[in-house]
């Protein structure tokens, strides 16, 4: 206990020299902090926005159904799974769909196209499909009508409230065939979806292909994407062997690749950012040693021995960069904060690139309290070891020498 009160006592004897330690050490756990969110909260958001084209963060498909995408592989859908599914923790909202490809035509004109079958209300909670109407308007459940992708109509030369004829294979090989009319125009960031896709009510959908109250997927929207994995293990254990239950990463890996090298490089600058740091807290401790160079020597010449001028200096370190430690997270916290409420925003034509794409303009913050503990802890060990330096110092300092001015 002596050791620390003399240890503190020692930091406030020159308060412009532990200031601005502390300081150092302070922006340095702001500077990590706000640098990780950014990277987290940048992710973050892409997966969001890549999900919410279509494939949500979970589905749910009868057991062969991604390997071989047939109507033969579909499913009944029962009110009971869907509640089961609903239970498990951290699921939000769920959507049945029943898809097929069809040959999309309009007078002399044809076109391979991916047809769905929504629940009008429940694709909207999971996909925000409303939000991608560029013209018309969304779907109810007793529609005959389509929603029909952008590039799609422009290949056939379709308008609002034009005929779209659909012809496809139906369930267990029957002839499906309709004659829609075009309720709305949607625009989807993938150009893949906008040159392709048509969605039609669930109950029309199923009577074109015969599939009565059958369906190829649950698509789950989540409450917190971080349990991705541990709620489709739940999930899968639920509903048993009959069904298979995917995640966007594995439907979509080129996309976790993308991430995971993006991850990668950040790993580069996140790790120039911790050398520039320890330059930053060097520095002060460099200071420290020329300021009391003349103090320690004599301290050991009037019979202080080394080992105990050893552990009064890394007490006064720990506590050092301990505070700038704690007063580098208490502070990341509200800036971290405003940057998620109010997230950069990218204007101009960047700005337009990405929204023609389905992006978000936005760079958000993530506010996941283990970042700031993370960057704390780094921090704080990357302070401790460079306290080593003093000691070392100690060691090798001859009294006689360290007094002369």
């Amino acid at each position: 206990m002596w050791l620390l009160k003399l240890a503190w006592k020692n930091l406030w004897r020159n308060r412009t020299r532990s200031l601005i330690t502390m300081a150092a050490i302070l922006f340095a756990v702001i500077l990590a902090s706000v640098v990780t969110s950014l990277q987290k909260g940048v992710f973050d958001n892409l997966i969001k926005n890549v999900v919410s084209f279509y494939s949500g963060y979970i589905q749910v498909h009868q057991k062969g159904y991604w390997n071989d995408q047939v109507l033969e592989n579909s499913f009944e859908v029962s009110d009971t799974t869907e509640r089961a599914i609903l239970g498990r923790k951290g699921v939000s909202a769920l959507t049945p769909r029943i898809e097929s490809f069809a040959l999309a035509s309009s007078a002399d004109l044809t076109k391979g196209c991916l047809v769905a079958g929504v629940a009008p209300a429940q694709e909207d909670r999971v996909t925000g499909l409303s939000g991608k109407l560029s013209a018309g308007t969304y779907l109810r459940d007793s529609d005959n009508a389509v929603l029909v992708a952008e590039d799609l109509a422009d290949r056939l030369k379709l308008k609002l409230n034009d005929t779209l004829v659909l012809l496809a294979q139906g369930y267990h090989g029957t002839v499906a065939a309709g004659k829609y009319r075009i309720k709305g125009l949607l625009h989807f960031g993938s150009p893949d979806l906008n040159d392709k896709i048509v969605f039609l009510p669930l109950l029309a959908a199923q009577g074109m292909f015969a599939a009565e109250n059958r369906a190829t997927s649950y698509v789950l929207s989540l409450a917190s994407p971080g349990d991705l994995k541990a709620t489709a293990a739940s999930i899968a254990e639920t509903l048993g062997s009959p069904y298979e239950v995917l995640t966007w990463e594995d439907m979509m890996p080129e996309i976790k690749q993308h991430i995971r090298t993006d991850t990668a490089s950040m790993s580069i600058i996140t790790g120039i950012l911790y050398l520039l740091i320890c330059f930053g807290i060097f520095g002060t401790l460099l200071m420290m040693m020329v300021e009391r160079r003349f103090e320690l020597g004599m301290l050991q010449a009037v019979g202080m021995k080394k080992g105990r001028l050893c552990r009064l200096l890394l007490a006064e370190s720990l506590l050092t960069v301990t505070t700038g430690c704690f007063l580098g997270i208490v502070t990341s916290i509200p800036i971290v904060g405003y940057l998620h409420a109010h997230p950069i925003r990218i204007s101009g034509e960047m700005g337009e690139v990405y929204k023609r794409f389905g992006f978000e303009p936005i760079f958000p913050t993530a506010t996941d309290p283990a970042i700031y503990v993370r960057q704390g802890v780094i921090v704080l060990i990357i302070g401790l070891l460079l306290s080593l330096y003093p000691v070392i110092n100690i060691l090798r300092m001859k009294p006689v020498a360290a007094m002369r001015k």
